[in-house]
C-alpha cells in the first residue's frame, strides 16, 4: 500500500455524538511515497545526461623541437587587436612600426568586434585577390581570460581561419596608454 490512513477511534458506536474536539485527527503514513520520491529523483540524476562542456581548440606551437625561422606574414592581410585592461579593445592592421589603419577601439559585442571582424575579412578578400585575413590576438598583462575567449569566439563566429595569440611589443604597449 502506498499511503495508509491511520485513524485512531477507540469507541465507536450510533449513539455517541461526534463532534470534531473529540475526533481524533487521522494520520497518514507518506513513507513508502518518500522512498518512491527519492528513487525517481535518483534514477533521473543517473540517466540524464549532463551539458557537454564546449572546447575551443588552439594549436599551439611545439617548444622541445629546434626554431624554424619566422614567417613573414602581409601587412595588407593582418588585423592586430590588442586586449588591455577594464575590458578595452584596441584593433589595427598592418605592422606595428607603421600601421596601415590608426589604432582604434571597440567593443566585444556582435555589433562591435564581431560586425568588426566580417568586414574587414571581406574587405581583404576583395583587395588581395581572395587571400584570408590573418588575426593576430595580443593580450595585455592586464588583460582577461574572458576577453581573449570572447576573441576566440568572435573570430570563429566570423569564420576567419588564420589567427594566432602573440605577445605585445614595446609600440603596442604604448598603443594601450
Amino acid at each position: 500500500m502506498m499511503a495508509e490512513l491511520t485513524n485512531n477511534n477507540s469507541s465507536s458506536g450510533k449513539n455517541q455524538r461526534r463532534s470534531i474536539r473529540n475526533r481524533p485527527m487521522p494520520k497518514v503514513d507518506l513513507t513508502a511515497m518518500v522512498d518512491l520520491a527519492f528513487l525517481l529523483i535518483t534514477f533521473f540524476m543517473l540517466t540524464t545526461s549532463l551539458q557537454t562542456p564546449h572546447r575551443l581548440d588552439v594549436a599551439m606551437p611545439d617548444k622541445t623541437g629546434p626554431l624554424s625561422t619566422p614567417i613573414l606574414l602581409s601587412e595588407d592581410r593582418t588585423l592586430n587587436i590588442l586586449l588591455a585592461a577594464n575590458n578595452e579593445l584596441v584593433y589595427y592592421r598592418g605592422a606595428s612600426e607603421l600601421p596601415k589603419s590608426v589604432p582604434q577601439r571597440v567593443g566585444y559585442g556582435k555589433l562591435g568586434l564581431g560586425q568588426l571582424l566580417v568586414q574587414l575579412r571581406d574587405q581583404v578578400k576583395q583587395a588581395t585577390g581572395g587571400q584570408d585575413l590573418i588575426v593576430l590576438i595580443k593580450p595585455s598583462e592586464e588583460a582577461v581570460t574572458k576577453n581573449v575567449v570572447d576573441v576566440l569566439d568572435a573570430v570563429q563566429q566570423a569564420a576567419i581561419k588564420r589567427y594566432m595569440i602573440a605577445k605585445l611589443d614595446a609600440n603596442e604597449q604604448t598603443m594601450l596608454r
